[in-house]
């Protein structure tokens, strides 16, 4: 995939799943993301196909309508956190279905082993996915997930993994939202039947037949000139609408 040359990167580094808005850093490598093996890819098939058996039996609700929120500046940097993974892209497919618009997603996954799974899993689900994060080849990943959102392409990022602290919102939803110009938009779910790993995020897995309460909160911008206290303003924004948009 070729990358397109962006803006110049916000000059703060970032931590967290999200990318690193610093895209060179001295004397950094180029990573190569792991690539999925058979079982991994196996297991992704099988991961793909049970999300859209279980997603169809649930009931949709809307807090609010989306389409009057988020009414123009597409491409949108869609944030949520890692325990809504589950039903974020199916979400993402009713709401694009329902306005009468494309579906054109991509979204940061991790360069690691781990992450080699996820990402066979969003191909499975037509979801372009962008690999790195703030330890491995963060720069490379935003400069690719600029280069998307330049193609028309919204994004996505969990911004309070991979490791946490769950429910804190990390920089790199901020530096890539200085870097394009476009808005983020926070999503969150509460689920009225759920089941509730035991890992650091408390993951959340859908009951089948029970019902999705989805909430959008209002776009947000970041400035291309904002210092580093702006954006951090800006962050602790994101999390604040997060948080009042989720319960569990």
């Amino acid at each position: 995939m070729t990358v397109d040359t962006p803006p110049p990167a916000p000059s703060r580094p970032d931590a967290g799943s999200s990318p690193d808005p610093n895209p060179k850093r001295p004397g950094s490598a180029r990573v190569t993301p792991h690539q999925p093996n058979l079982l991994q890819r196996t297991a992704a098939w099988l991961i793909a196909a049970l999300i859209r058996v279980v997603s169809s039996t649930l009931r949709y609700r809307w807090e609010r309508n989306p389409h009057e929120v988020l009414k123009d500046s597409r491409p949108y940097i869609f944030c949520t956190w890692h325990n809504r993974l589950a039903l974020s892209i199916v979400i993402y497919r009713k709401f694009m279905r329902g306005a009468g618009l494309p579906e054109k997603m991509a979204a940061i996954v991790s360069a690691s082993r781990d992450g080699a799974l996820l990402a066979r899993v969003l191909e499975r689900l037509r979801v372009q996915p962008v690999r790195g994060s703030s330890s491995r080849r963060g720069g490379q990943a935003m400069l690719e997930m600029n280069t998307w959102l330049q193609r028309g392409y919204d994004v996505a990022l969990t911004v309070d993994g991979p490791r946490g602290p769950r429910y804190e919102v990390k920089p790199g939803a901020t530096g890539l939202a200085q870097l394009s110009g476009q808005p983020i938009v926070t999503v969150s779910y509460r689920l009225t039947r759920k089941w509730t790993l035991r890992s650091w995020d408390r993951f959340q897995i859908p009951v089948p037949f029970s019902t999705c309460i989805i909430s959008f909160g209002d776009p947000i911008r970041v400035p291309r000139e904002a210092s580093d206290a702006e954006r951090e303003a800006v962050r602790q924004q994101v999390e604040q609408s997060l948080q009042v948009i989720t319960i569990d």
